[in-house]
């Protein structure tokens, strides 16, 4: 292990960030500006925690435009032991930073919360912070698969109209929720803590929030872990090729699992053939979910509902006892679900502008399909299919388009990786590992999990030295596998 030696930055990584397009921001946002304050208050549902909002631009290049409220929750650390603010980014997309710090802020270590104000914020876009909003019966209508080349221009249309909504009843931040644009929220609210550098931890997606922001602004990273980190350098076809494999993975391991575990219901019986019968079925419409009051489970969804499972081994025995009550089924009751109100949110808005994902026609779509089946022959749809319907016909460029990242931060950033990531696969770590080069780490978490902090004391231990006392894992560091059944 080594400490951080820190460097100066200067005019060289000015230059060097202008050559590369990425410049901290436009010349009126670089302008001196008031300083950001937040107005923190105890929080409605839990006064131990306190609440606040920070008003930002809605266009950061139009800082004295239009503006927006963006929501944040803290706890405060022990005056005695305090060090300063970890900011925590969350994942989904669409995940509350709000919520997991009134309810959840326990993930981080009780030395981490004596040390550092705790605090995160419902990214732009979602939650309390001007959720994207849009009309429940279109979002219905996008087709979690597309079917032919008909559906597929009739899914082109129906997302003309889909933006169209959603733009009028969000208002102007609808067309700014990229995470280039969160990034500089980050900065702002690292203003407004009083920090002079950011510590910051983001899971997930929320990772993609820590690499932009370690591009935007390297002089001000103190400390920036990325758990389960996005690879954001890839185009539509590696995208879901990578997808597939972990998805794959994480299916062979839950298999795996239950031949060596009484704690699996389906120990001792052929789980692959058991899989096989209930995709058949769900082909056909004729399989319904009993923990869902009969719905109708597609392939689709019987895919993402099964792979959401893997995230966390806790949940490994009660999905078997979910697939034995699948398959166990004699009969089968189909039943609508109610429409409820007539406006949902969409936190998924932000993908299709920090994703460029074109697919031409029904032809190149099917033939994507035909590849990630065989790949992953038994979770045949990983989640960014979905995408591809979804962002079908997104006007070009998108706002925080795909590109190999371009960090040159004095403080390695921290990848936290897990080997059986079933989301944010392991390919994604080593590849922004080898992207970041000397200006990245790879910590590795041998087990299984979407995220590793809260389930390996060996990662644990990793990442608070890290964020605490800047001391860097040495490269190649691993932590043993914890046994789901202990």
């Amino acid at each position: 292990m080594l400490r951080v030696r820190k460097s100066a930055v200067g005019w060289a990584v000015a230059l060097a960030l202008a050559a590369a397009g990425l410049t901290p921001a436009s010349p009126a946002a670089a302008r001196a500006q008031p300083a950001p304050t937040i107005e923190w208050r105890p929080c409605a549902t839990d006064a131990s925690a306190e609440c606040g909002t920070l008003s930002l631009p809605v266009d950061w290049n139009r800082p004295r435009g239009e503006r927006f409220d963006l929501a944040l929750a803290r706890r405060v650390a022990n005056p005695a032991t305090r060090e300063g603010a970890l900011v925590f980014g969350p994942g989904g997309p669409g995940d509350s930073g709000v919520d997991r710090v009134v309810n959840g802020s326990s993930r981080f270590s009780a030395d981490l919360r004596r040390r550092f104000d705790i605090v995160s914020f419902d990214p732009r876009g979602t939650g309390g912070s001007n959720p994207v909003l849009c009309a429940r019966d279109l979002l219905a209508r996008q087709p979690q698969l597309i079917a032919d080349q008909a559906q597929f221009d009739a899914t082109l249309a129906g997302n003309v109209l889909l933006r169209a909504d959603c733009r009028a009843r969000t208002g102007p931040l609808y067309d700014h929720v990229d995470t280039t644009s969160a990034a500089r929220d980050l900065d702002a609210i690292r203003a407004a803590l009083g920090e002079r550098q950011l510590t910051f931890h983001g899971s997930s997606y929320g990772t993609l929030l820590g690499e932009r922001y370690a591009e935007l602004f390297p002089e001000r990273v103190r400390a920036m872990v990325l758990e389960a980190a996005m690879d954001h350098s890839l185009g539509t076809r590696a995208l879901l090729d990578t997808q597939a494999v972990t998805s794959e993975d994480a299916f062979d391991e839950f298999v795996a699992w239950c031949d060596r575990s009484t704690a699996c219901v389906l120990h001792g019986q052929d789980f692959r053939a058991i899989w096989e019968r209930l995709r058949a079925r769900a082909e056909r419409g004729v399989l319904t979910d009993p923990q869902r009051g009969g719905a109708v489970l597609t392939p689709f969804e019987l895919t993402r509902l099964t792979h959401k499972a893997f995230y966390d081994t806790w949940r490994w025995p009660g999905l078997a006892e979910w697939i034995g009550q699948l398959a166990a089924q004699t009969a089968v009751r189909a039943v609508g679900t109610s429409t409820g109100d007539a406006v949902a949110p969409y936190p998924f808005a932000v993908f299709c502008q920090d994703w460029s994902l074109p697919v031409r026609d029904y032809r190149e779509y099917a033939g994507h399909l035909r590849r990630t089946a065989r790949l992953a022959p038994d979770l045949r749809y990983p989640t960014a299919v979905f995408a591809l319907a979804t962002c079908l016909g997104t006007p070009t460029p998108v706002a925080n388009p795909q590109h190999r990242l371009r960090v040159r931060t004095d403080v390695p950033l921290l990848i936290a990786a897990t080997v059986h990531d079933p989301a944010s696969g392991y390919n994604w770590a080593t590849n922004v590992a080898r992207q970041l080069g000397r200006h990245g780490v790879l910590l590795t978490y041998e087990g299984w999990g979407h995220g590793s902090y809260t389930t390996s004391k060996c990662v644990e231990r990793a990442v608070d030295a890290y964020l605490i006392d800047q001391v860097v894992p040495a490269r190649g560091t691993r932590c043993p596998a914890v046994d789901p059944d202990v």
